[in-house]
């Protein structure tokens, strides 16, 4: 006679298919931080390029260059 074991097929496929798809949730997250990480950067990197190539701040690139000029 086979030895009794607490979990059914079922509930092992379940548990299996769980944590893969725990897996795959991490891996995507850590993907897509990456690209945000990256793409701060890029941001930032143009934003001071440009601040040195025009010599103005970016508020004032944008238009609220009157906020710092009233205070």
């Amino acid at each position: 006679m086979a030895p009794m074991t607490s979990s059914s097929p079922q509930a092992d496929e379940r548990w299996f298919l769980n944590a893969a798809a725990a897996q795959i949730h991490a891996e995507q997250l850590q993907r897509a931080e990456r690209f945000n990480g990256r793409a701060a950067m890029l941001g930032f990197v143009i934003g001071v390029l440009t601040e040195a190539i025009t010599g103005q701040g970016i508020l004032h690139q944008i238009g609220l260059g009157t906020l710092l000029s009233q205070g």
